[in-house]
């Protein structure tokens, strides 16, 4: 395994984006609500909604997975995670009040949920090696899977996007490689979404 990326540049990196455009999708570094919608919509498919259910969301922002959730009437008990604490900061305060949707900067508070889904986090390495970042995936999607006892998912760019519109401070991920790591690592029972019409596919690993 490679060195560590270092995750203070990240951290930064969100903190402008956060502070320029605050609880929106483009404070999350994504272009439009209508993005961040489908990308909830294929990583929430690992779920099963009729059962009330636990949930991590790793990199979880102002908690904006939470809110699409409930939405849609599920009984769920939510914990985010994310590095940049000013996001944290307003997550707790959007949510105040609300008993099953808790916030933490601390991943050693996590205990575990039945499901631990990710969106987004994965995408911008700046001038990370991709070896590195590569590990840093590896390493990051294995610990989700610790967490998760029922299931979980995650999303990442392709390396199938345009070329002309491919920037060197994001990573583009072979769908195939990650598909066949959790296939072989976590479960028999994964799927591979790369229909959805943006730059980027979607993994869900099913452990039940």
């Amino acid at each position: 395994m490679g060195t560590s990326p270092d995750l203070s540049k990240i951290r930064r990196y969100f903190f402008k984006k956060f502070n320029e455009h605050g609880s929106t999708p483009m404070g999350m570094d994504w272009n439009s609500d209508e993005s961040q919608r489908c990308r909830f919509e294929q990583i929430a498919k690992v779920i099963n909604p009729e059962e009330t259910y636990s949930i991590i969301d790793y990199g979880c922002g102002y908690g904006a997975l939470f809110d699409y959730l409930k939405e849609f009437g599920h009984g769920f008990s939510y914990s985010g995670f994310d590095i940049v604490e000013k996001m944290i900061l307003e997550g707790k305060k959007i949510h105040a009040g609300i008993s099953n949707c808790h916030f933490t900067t601390e991943e050693s508070e996590l205990i575990g949920a039945d499901y631990v889904l990710e969106s987004g986090i994965f995408n911008i390495k700046l001038d990370t090696d991709e070896r590195c970042w590569t590990d840093h995936v590896i390493s990051t999607i294995n610990r989700m899977n610790e967490l998760a006892k029922k299931g979980l998912a995650f999303n990442m760019l392709t390396k199938y996007s345009d070329p002309e519109y491919m920037r060197a401070n994001l990573y583009y991920a072979d769908p195939c490689f990650y598909f066949d790591y959790c296939k072989k690592t976590f479960s028999r029972n994964v799927a591979l979404l790369h229909d959805y019409d943006l730059y980027d596919f979607t993994i869900i690993v099913k452990k039940e």
